[in-house]
């Protein structure tokens, strides 16, 4: 028997429900992708910013698309500062918890929170929340990414976290090359004595600032890749057999890639695993660390 036209009508309309929920979810699928590769291509740009000054900017580009607005702060004395506006910690709370915390914050934009000069320069409204990431270089946060409107706060995080590894690997003033302390089953006859930076030739001081940075970044990666463990081995003081594969995999890539063509190379991976990952504190990686690689 013929349907009706009710009928007839409520199964087309059923129909064109049920294409309409595929074209939505294609429709976020594709939103999906296309912002996890806008993130990739934002994390791949922080890694190879070359300094302090690229990598604020490539960070802000960044959080623009992420945010109906975005100001990336240096952080330095006690205040924060950018291109359009000072504001001193002490006048901004929601700043000074980030700063102290490491952690992100989210705020009311009101000067109780927020300092009176910067929420009269954004034209923030009561009702604004802005949402603050701290960007830290070691223990110490360098920057704040302050962004409001509709906010993407797990993509900003993301990147607020690969900023902080890059920025704790840029490279910093010539390094002071140090003698090493040697392994204890390795006689002391063979510890390499310290090398003058000034007495390097040019070619063996890039190879030197190459692994530098090499040592950085590995290092900052352990921290931001795998925080909880870091967490734990700190805890346990057993750094090295909470992160034995990656500790590993670093030092074999690094006596590859530096020790054999630079006799006065030094093992700048162990001297960042003991600052960023032990926090100053060699022991915290364990006894069964083998030790700076000789």
């Amino acid at each position: 028997m013929a349907h009706r036209p009710r009928e007839l009508l409520e199964h087309r309309m059923a129909e064109l429900s049920t294409e309409l929920e595929l074209l939505f979810d294609g429709a976020r699928e594709q939103a999906r992708r296309e912002q996890a590769e806008e993130l990739n291509q934002a994390v791949r740009r922080l890694r190879i910013a070359p300094d302090a000054g690229e990598l604020c900017a490539t960070l802000a580009d960044a959080a623009v698309r992420l945010a109906g607005g975005a100001i990336l702060f240096r952080v330095a004395e006690g205040t924060a500062s950018s291109d359009r506006i000072e504001v001193p910690l002490g006048d901004a709370p929601a700043m000074a918890a980030a700063v102290e915390s490491q952690d992100p914050q989210i705020a009311a934009a009101i000067p109780g929170e927020l300092s009176a000069p910067l929420v009269e320069l954004l034209a923030h409204t009561p009702d604004t929340r802005v949402s603050i990431f701290p960007v830290a270089a070691g223990e110490r946060v360098v920057a704040l990414l302050y962004c409001w409107g509709t906010v993407q706060v797990a993509a900003l995080e993301l990147l607020a976290q690969a900023a902080s590894a890059v920025w704790s690997a840029l490279p910093v003033a010539p390094p002071q090359l140090v003698n090493i302390a040697v392994a204890a089953d390795v006689p002391p006859a063979h510890a390499k004595p310290a090398a003058a930076w000034e007495e390097l030739p040019p070619a063996e001081q890039k190879i030197h600032l190459r692994a530098q940075r090499f040592a950085r970044v590995q290092a900052a990666e352990m921290r931001l890749y795998h925080a909880e463990v870091v967490q734990v081995g700190r805890s346990r003081r057993n750094l090295y057999e909470a992160l034995r594969c990656p500790i590993d995999d670093a030092r074999q890539a690094f006596r590859t890639r530096f020790f054999a063509g630079c006799p006065s190379m030094v093992d700048y991976l162990h001297l960042e695993l003991t600052r960023t990952l032990a926090n100053d504190d060699p022991d915290l990686l364990g006894s069964t660390y083998p030790g700076p690689l000789v």
